[in-house]
């Protein structure tokens, strides 16, 4: 097989049909951009399931009219309490230092929050965190000092159903993106092939394999789909930079969210250009053996 002759084959192919080729470019880094987007999304949660879930607590809020007694009740209760684990009593300075801290990237929001907005609390970690109500039903809202008392796994499963859902939306998304891109493959390598009809033609007489005359194609597709994937591969690191590493800097620094690590970057850009070669070629293959006779 003669590698300069298919290599110059390709490049006649990429260039007879740029517009076209430049359409697949684009449709593909757009669906592969999708991709990493949401695996980026995926590892994220899974990091921060492991981070929040291992630390769910039962925060017990007291009323603002607390007396000493009721507090030192609640405290002689949690200790006797063969469901709790450990307990740590937070005064309303206290509270309001670690949410000045939690927040000090975003000085307005504490500037415009008085240090009594916080109410003073136990937070609670459970043996069992799933045994919630029986701490609910111990101390119930309203009664004997106790203002409410909420479960963070609760607000947990809220927050990860949303990211979840933010994560199959962009994943939906860019499923619905492949399939253009795809079809948009498939149509480019029909054209190529009925423009160049002539030329492979000849290649069979003079016994060219069917394989050596559909090989250009497949390679036409396959660096289209290599340089969909590169530009996916960069949008991914403008992401970190500019969106994650600078607007997402403060929830990082203040531990809400993790940091996305460049091993991530990498690794992802690394599977989406692999897929988008291997789509690409996989689709022109298909074409080629079901539409077009070379």
């Amino acid at each position: 097989m003669r590698v300069n002759f298919v290599l110059s084959e390709v490049a006649t192919g990429l260039r007879r049909n740029l517009t076209m080729t430049v359409a697949m470019i684009l449709t593909t880094a757009i669906s592969l951009g999708l991709m990493g987007t949401g695996l980026l999304i995926a590892g994220m949660i899974s990091e921060m399931k492991e981070i929040y879930y291992d630390k769910v607590q039962v925060s017990i809020f007291l009323a603002d009219d607390v007396t000493d007694e009721q507090r030192q009740a609640i405290q002689g209760e949690l200790e006797s309490s063969e469901e709790v684990a450990s307990f740590l009593y937070e005064s309303r300075e206290e509270a309001y230092a670690r949410f000045q801290q939690q927040f000090s990237q975003q000085p307005e929001l504490v500037a415009n929050t008085p240090p009594d907005a916080l109410p003073e609390s136990f937070r609670v970690e459970l043996v069992n965190p799933e045994r919630y109500e029986v701490i609910a039903a111990q101390f119930p809202n309203g009664v004997d000092g106790v203002d409410q008392v909420r479960d963070e796994g609760e607000f947990l499963d809220r927050l990860f159903s949303l990211l979840n859902g933010a994560r199959n939306a962009t994943i939906a998304v860019a499923v619905v993106q492949a399939l253009a891109a795809l079809l948009l493959i498939s149509n480019t390598i029909q054209l190529a092939a009925f423009n160049r009809r002539n030329e492979t033609n000849i290649m069979r007489l003079v016994g060219a394999s069917r394989w050596y005359t559909q090989l250009p194609f497949i390679l036409e597709a396959a660096i289209a789909g290599l340089i969909g994937g590169l530009l996916a591969a960069g949008g991914l690191i403008l992401t970190k930079v500019l969106f994650i590493d600078r607007t997402l800097s403060g929830p990082i620094r203040a531990g809400i969210i993790p940091q996305v690590e460049w091993d991530a970057i990498i690794t992802n850009s690394v599977v989406v250009s692999g897929v988008g070669v291997a789509l690409a070629g996989i689709a022109a293959y298909v074409t080629l053996r079901l539409y077009v006779r070379l």
